[in-house]
């Protein structure tokens, strides 16, 4: 059986649509921790992630440094890898950047015509769009956003309702 936390994300959270700056950034930067790791792992510690980057408001993130970089390493709530912390806070300062905001742009590649999915089978790992929108994250100094991870944020935020054909949530 599923685990609540997992089943509630899914049902009142997943593939709705979420904008917003510093909620993209989030988004962003807990799918770029999940790299190699389990999605459950990351929502059991989301609270914590939370608390730890100051609610991911995009200029407090960006302003870290050294000092808060140990600090991060040193929270055993979190993930604790360097090389995902340090994208976290490149990531914040290339945001801050973005003419138009981060959530802007990453809605710009909203695929709401996606075919539905008829069985987890159907539902893809990458798509052009997510290949398009991980280059242009990267164009902008985004690090640890492949098109693997980008379709993950697309799916996430709503870009795409990935909920497969009969799916209580997809109608949601």
């Amino acid at each position: 059986m599923a685990d609540p936390m997992y089943i509630a994300y899914h049902d009142e959270e997943w593939g709705r649509p979420l904008k917003g700056d510093d909620a993209v950034f989030e988004r962003v930067a807990l799918e770029a921790f999940q790299s190699g790791l389990s999605w459950l792992t990351i929502l059991r510690k989301r609270e914590n992630f939370r608390a730890a980057f100051d609610g991911f408001s995009i200029p407090k993130v960006a302003s870290y440094t050294e000092e808060d970089v140990q600090r991060l390493l040193g929270d055993a709530g979190i993930v604790r890898n360097r090389a995902k912390i340090d994208a976290a806070i490149s990531n914040a300062k290339a945001a801050l950047d973005l003419p138009g905001g981060l959530s802007d742009l990453v809605w710009q590649y909203a695929e709401p015509d996606a075919p539905v999915p008829r069985s987890m089978a159907d539902v893809p790992a990458i798509t052009p769009g997510s290949k398009a929108l991980a280059k242009e994250l990267k164009r902008h100094g985004f690090k640890f956003v492949g098109p693997t991870t980008a379709y993950a944020l697309m799916q996430a935020i709503g870009l795409v309702n990935d909920h497969i054909e009969g799916c209580v949530a997809r109608t949601r």
